[in-house]
């Protein structure tokens, strides 16, 4: 099967901890009085959500209006509650990650967003957070990515179950004209990336500099990695594929011509663009990784469509087994959502309203362990 193109759209990305679950009392760190929601006994506090807002957003929850700002708190603090109840989920089942899986993760990290050692520091202190905190988040996300794996462990695909999927369309397998592509992205706006180029005159320099370094010979899957203002550095810089019949579409996608398509599948394999601008103003410069000249069907004695086919049953069942466990996880934990009380009880203000705080009038028993 084909990868699909990705829209040209930056996504920030970002060391996304949160130092939620706390089971500290008024005296934490992180503001006893600020408890937005308490998960069996462990605390989530407005800190950890504002933070984790912020560190999607990188700066762009400043222009919120007060409804936005609302509806975002409600959304990142479900999924802090989530991830909570899911932890402890994992670790009711003893499953925890070693010190050893806690290193990998955090070099794979570094390796993949392209950071030294001092680029990463002053990425976790950019992003409001402790070598010690971000350690900690860590360990809950390989946690959870474990209990996921062992949830999924039983899962398998039968012979006869790809031959079904296969035969109810077959020509679903068949492969497009089109292009393989990978991009470097350079944007004039703020965006946050981590050698941001801000301005025409920044700009300007950086995408005569890329190109300098591509002329010379440089690897463009590196220099996608360090530069590329766009999601797919993280794939250094491959967008995947863009079929023929899809060329229509790069104005909406991509803000490029469509006649840009016909281009591309002019150009052999390997060959780099000059620099081009796109509709708002970004800079592209496009690799060709491959290309296919004319459709070509596959037939199910294909191995590489029998393990596409058992590759997508495989992942709809595993997307339907992760909701399970997550669904199971919530249904089994004590959860009393305050912020969500407190908006409720404030329906035309609450935009502007500081979370309930952790000592209630009534407080619940989750909540007197918690203290």
């Amino acid at each position: 099967m084909c990868k699909v193109l990705l829209p040209v759209l930056f996504i920030a990305v970002c060391l996304a901890g949160a130092s939620c679950g706390s089971k500290s009392g008024a005296s934490s760190a992180s503001g006893g009085e600020d408890v937005v929601a308490i998960v069996n006994d462990s605390k989530i506090y407005i800190q950890d959500v504002d933070r984790a807002i912020a560190q999607q957003y990188r700066g762009q929850e400043n222009q919120f209006s007060q409804l936005e700002m609302a509806a975002n708190r409600l959304q990142a603090l479900n999924t802090l509650i989530t991830q909570e109840v899911l932890y402890q989920r994992a670790q009711k089942e003893n499953i925890a990650p070693n010190d050893e899986e806690i290193r990998q993760y955090i070099q794979r990290t570094k390796q993949e967003n392209s950071l030294t050692e001092e680029a990463f520091a002053e990425e976790l202190k950019r992003t409001n957070q402790t070598e010690e905190q971000y350690r900690e988040f860590v360990k809950k996300q390989v946690a959870i990515q474990k209990l996921y794996e062992k949830s999924e462990s039983q899962l398998k695909v039968k012979d006869n179950e790809v031959t079904d999927f296969y035969n109810l369309d077959p020509k679903r397998f068949t492969i497009k004209a089109g292009v393989l592509l990978s991009d470097i992205v350079i944007d004039p706006r703020a965006n946050g990336t981590k050698l941001d180029a801000v301005g025409e005159a920044a700009t300007t320099q950086r995408v005569k500099d890329v190109q300098a370094r591509l002329k010379r010979g440089d690897d463009f899957a590196t220099i996608a990695r360090q530069f590329s203002e766009h999601d797919s550095f993280q794939r250094s810089g491959d967008l995947g594929f863009l079929a023929k019949d899809e060329f229509q579409n790069l104005p909406q996608v991509m803000g490029l011509p469509a006649s840009l398509g016909d281009r591309f599948m002019s150009m052999s394999e390997g060959n780099i663009t000059e620099p081009m601008r796109d509709s708002v103003g970004r800079w592209h410069i496009f690799k060709l990784t491959g290309k296919q000249a004319e459709p070509r069907d596959r037939s199910l004695e294909d191995p590489n469509v029998k393990k596409e086919i058992s590759e997508i049953i495989l992942n709809q069942r595993k997307q339907i087994v992760s909701v399970a466990v997550q669904t199971r996880a919530r249904d089994e934990a004590k959860i009393e959502n305050y912020l969500a009380q407190r908006m409720l009880e404030n329906p035309n203000s609450f935009g502007v309203l500081r979370p309930v705080p952790a000592a209630t009038p009534n407080p619940s028993p989750q909540q007197s362990r918690g203290e």
